[in-house]
């Protein structure tokens, strides 16, 4: 197994990990949660970036890679709804997203035919990463002592500002999730309205 794949692998671990660091309750179980996904975040662009710059891209790294981030995001996601982080139909909205696309790819898959990312497809990618690190910052600062209080403010109603943030990053995560899957649904439309 290269390098870019066991990379791929290590995601699932952390995914799980992760999960059960959320809802333990040791101490500072969300700044390691944070600190998780963004180490897991880290390998997702790391593979990539290998698997082209060496030449190492194979089936199992085309197939996984893009799993392994749905698992990660998509866990991350439905825990948040657990511990009360995120409103439960916005995490409804991304996950039957995610599922949705991923049947349309397997359908072309049966048909032979590989269906690329979509630029959209990558802003919506960030976007979620980008949402679900605000909402771990903003459910951990306060574990960080004098640090945290320095950069945020002395208590979560001190720091009004990351509560905005963290709430508009969730919305502009759903609103490119449902853009990005509307425009991968409609360009690829003759695949499924094919069997109609």
């Amino acid at each position: 197994m290269n390098l870019p794949n066991k990379l791929t692998v290590s995601r699932f671990l952390l995914t799980v990990v992760l999960l059960i660091v959320l809802f333990t309750a040791i101490p500072f179980n969300e700044t390691v949660a944070l600190l998780l996904f963004a180490v897991a975040s880290v390998t997702d662009w790391l593979d990539g970036a290998i698997a082209r710059k060496r030449n190492l891209i194979t089936n199992f790294g085309i197939l996984m890679d893009p799993l392994a981030d749905k698992i990660l995001t998509c866990s991350v996601f439905i825990a948040f709804v657990g511990r009360g982080y995120m409103s439960a139909w916005m995490v409804v909205i991304i996950v039957s997203r995610e599922l949705a696309i991923t049947g349309l790819r397997l359908l072309a898959a049966s048909r032979n035919l590989v269906l690329a990312a979509e630029g959209f497809g990558k802003h919506k990618t960030i976007s979620q990463i980008v949402a679900i690190l605000a909402t771990l910052i903003q459910v951990s600062y306060d574990q960080w002592g004098s640090f945290g209080q320095g950069l945020f403010g002395p208590t979560l109603l001190g720091a009004p500002w990351i509560m905005a943030f963290t709430e508009l990053s969730q919305w502009v995560s759903v609103f490119l999730t449902i853009l990005s899957g509307g425009i991968y649904l409609w360009r690829n439309r003759t695949l499924y309205l094919h069997d109609l």
